[in-house]
């Protein structure tokens, strides 16, 4: 067994995270983490890796290891070449121990385990071959390969694919990733998914990538806690199998939830009936003899505690089941203008759709975008419109322009030449592929910055101040089921990146978009959101425009039009 939890658990004050979790994972067995955003996934990988200690429970790892987190601290000074050195450093140990070993070596009367054992370990990490694997890897996830390129100057995909392919180089016997397909293009995951596929030590994966958990793993760990708190180890390796046993357990407890409830109802109803009993059925006529009123008292009081407890030990305590996304309706249309918000009325999509309207929401037309190193979005003679309740799917490989694109829809990139025409009173819903809550300060003190609650309001009245509101058709995030209310009332700094990322979407629903515009929006999110947002964005009346690299997504909606920037 190269990897071993036992009955490990973590958490913070008021928090726990991990409670008595097993896990074992031997050599070339890979075993996928899924569960909703803050059930603990990263927490798990970063107890698994030793950067954080359990509470109790052990850990136990054999062999060398590799870790590529989702969020990359960056010093000043670093640049690609230092990472790609640091990757180095390992492989040139074993190299450097090998030539230790031969030159001390006596043929006579060495020792010949420690030299076979030497050799070994250099065979199994090719440790001739690392440089040529550091690069090939940089090259085929589409990463900058300049040594003196700093750091600080690349965007978060860009670290990330770096980093991950000096991991990948490393061939440790013990690998655990974080979202490794996040920022990858369909011919970087090809590449990943072939090196996974053959990886000879133990590997762990967190990830929202359906694809990936049906073309990589062995086993799957859902680490949403199931109707008796624990989470469950599916032995499923292909994703439906899973969805499927999930969805069956999510039912049962669902059904057995609200059976009890009504259990619970009639407890109430049947002690309310007793206790009042009390004052009526037992008190005898006036005049009668008062310790026979006290008598009849405690005889009703007794015989209510015993039904209390009859039907307290019949109940079982089931606790809530988790909640869903509930997309909420929205209009295709814009308002008549000469009509006016009324502030009595509610949200209402068929109202808008019947408002006169003629022509795109939203039309681009021969867009240029020109950056530091040459055009970043060039597409002269095209014109790209969006029409109400229109589907666009827009795909590509790293580097092809999709970010800059969506970025000029949403208004948020300028053009260098070409034209961008926003239809009067059409409101934009904007995720983009890096939200404004992924650079959240999650190193400053806790309990500190304003909690999601607060995060949501301020984003509300900057966008009444900006006219880019109605606030008849302000979409509560309470109401989403996006986080529970106990997350919305935490800092956003204390949420984790997938956390911070369901908080990013409901900003992006919170006016009431007539047009979605979406980058990478599985990003970060639980696989079943996952499959739960699609859903939605299918049948959803707004326009909505989507890149994305998830392949299942794609296969998903493979009957929207596709802009394919190739």
């Amino acid at each position: 067994m190269q990897l071993v939890a036992d009955a490990v658990s973590f958490g913070y004050p008021g928090r726990p995270v991990l409670d008595r979790l097993d896990l074992t994972v031997s050599a070339g067995e890979r075993v996928g983490l899924v569960g909703e955003n803050g059930a603990g996934k990263t927490t798990l990988l970063r107890v698994l890796a030793g950067d954080l200690v359990p509470t109790s429970g052990t850990v136990r790892r054999t062999g060398s290891l590799a870790v590529v987190d989702q969020e990359l601290v960056v010093a000043a000074r670093d640049t690609v070449g230092t990472l790609v050195a640091a990757t180095g450093a390992t492989v040139r140990a074993v190299a450097a121990r090998l030539e230790e070993t031969i030159a001390r070596f006596d043929h006579e009367s060495g020792d010949l385990g420690a030299l076979t054992a030497a050799m070994t370990r250099y065979e199994q990490l090719a440790a001739w071959d690392t440089d040529r694997r550091v690069d090939e890897a940089l090259t085929r996830f589409g990463a900058p390969r300049d040594p003196e390129r700093p750091l600080d100057t690349l965007s978060v995909g860009e670290r990330y694919r770096v980093r991950l392919a000096c991991r990948i180089a490393e061939r440790a016997d013990v690998l655990l990733l974080d979202e490794p397909t996040n920022h990858l293009d369909a011919a970087g995951i090809d590449y990943l998914t072939g090196l996974l596929r053959e990886w000879a030590g133990a590997v762990v994966i967190v990830t929202h990538d359906r694809q990936l958990l049906d073309d990589v793993m062995t086993a799957i760990l859902d680490l949403d806690p199931a109707m008796d708190g624990r989470p469950a180890l599916y032995g499923a390796t292909r994703y439906a199998d899973y969805r499927f046993a999930k969805d069956q357990m999510l039912r049962r407890w669902r059904a057995r939830y609200r059976q009890e409830r009504k259990r619970a109802v009639q407890l109430a109803q049947r002690l309310d009936a007793s206790y009042e009993g009390l004052s009526d059925e037992w008190r005898p006529p006036k005049g009668s003899n008062k310790h026979r009123r006290a008598t009849g008292a405690r005889i009703h009081v007794k015989a209510a505690d015993r039904l209390v407890q009859r039907l307290e030990a019949q109940a079982v305590a089931v606790p809530v089941p988790p909640p869903s996304l509930v997309f909420p309706d929205l209009p295709s249309l814009p308002r008549r203008a000469s009509t006016g918000a009324d502030p009595d009325r509610p949200l209402d999509p068929d109202a808008d759709r019947a408002a006169a309207h003629e022509g795109p929401l939203l039309e681009l037309r021969a867009p240029r975008v020109v950056g530091s190193h040459g055009p970043r979005l060039d597409l002269p003679g095209r014109r790209l419109e969006v029409l109400p309740a229109s589907r666009l799917l827009v795909v590509g490989p790293n580097g092809s322009g999709k970010s800059t694109l969506l970025g000029v829809l949403a208004g948020r990139v300028g053009l260098d030449r070409g034209a961008r025409t926003l239809a009067p009173g059409v409101r934009l819903g904007v995720l983009a592929q890096e939200g404004p809550t992924e650079h959240a300060d999650v190193e400053g003190a806790p309990g500190v910055g304003p909690t999601a609650f607060e995060a949501y309001a301020r984003h509300a009245l900057d966008l009444l101040e900006g006219g880019l509101l109605d606030p008849d058709q302000l979409v509560p995030v309470a109401a989403l089921g996006l986080l529970t209310e106990e997350d919305l009332e935490r800092p956003v700094r204390e949420l984790s990146v997938g956390q911070r990322r369901r908080f990013d979407l409901a900003c992006a629903l919170l006016a009431a978009p007539h047009v979605l515009v979406l980058d990478e929006p599985t990003n970060h999110l639980s696989v079943g959101l996952v499959d739960e947002l699609t859903a939605a964005l299918r049948t959803t009346s707004a326009a909505v425009v989507v890149a994305t690299h998830d392949r299942r997504m794609r296969a998903d909606l493979a009957d929207w039009p596709v802009l394919d920037l190739s």
